[in-house]
């Protein structure tokens, strides 16, 4: 490869690579975030139209709960997400860095979590490809594994908060 087309010094593809990785994972937690509101309001218009023993699905503990933890899950995510973007404009990744992991550990388990509870209020419909909502869990569930696992921030995380001095 001619040196004119090298982006940086030979080399040093990791470290351009690991540049990226900071945004880009912002980028994936906003975007579960926007399938799981997705996934709640298809969970309330569903609750709102469909009756069970008498009375639409809304009126019903079970649904009522589901959409109230969806909706506090949700805002969650969206604010520490919020919160690893302003410090990675501020910071930049080694300043985000556990930030960044937080939102990597929170945001695809919290989508997990409100697109299952969309499945639930859709009975045997939100397994089926009339919703969208068992391709958005797939896809929720394939974004805990990419980026690393997991576990690997969990595990960073902790490492880092146990070498600070105050938490």
């Amino acid at each position: 490869m001619p040196v004119a087309n090298l982006l940086r010094e030979s080399g040093s593809g990791f470290e351009i690579a690991q540049a990226r990785l900071g945004p880009g994972r912002i980028h994936h937690c906003m975007r579960l975030i926007g399938l799981a509101q997705r996934a709640l309001e298809m969970m309330v218009a569903r609750a709102r139209s469909r009756v069970a023993f008498g009375r639409p699905l809304g009126g019903h503990g079970m649904a009522q709960d589901a959409i109230a933890l969806s909706r506090c899950e949700i805002e969650q995510a969206r604010l520490l997400t919020l919160q690893a973007a302003a410090a990675l404009d501020a910071y930049g990744n080694k300043g985000a860095k556990d930030l960044i992991g937080m939102i990597k550990i929170v945001a695809p388990r919290m989508a997990c979590a409100v697109i299952d509870r969309a499945m639930q209020i859709h009975g045997g419909g939100g397994l089926s490809q009339d919703y969208f909502l068992a391709q958005a869990y797939a896809g929720a569930r394939s974004l805990r594994l990419a980026d690393g696992p997991d576990e690997v921030h969990i595990a960073s995380l902790a490492r880092s908060m146990l070498k600070e001095t105050h938490v």
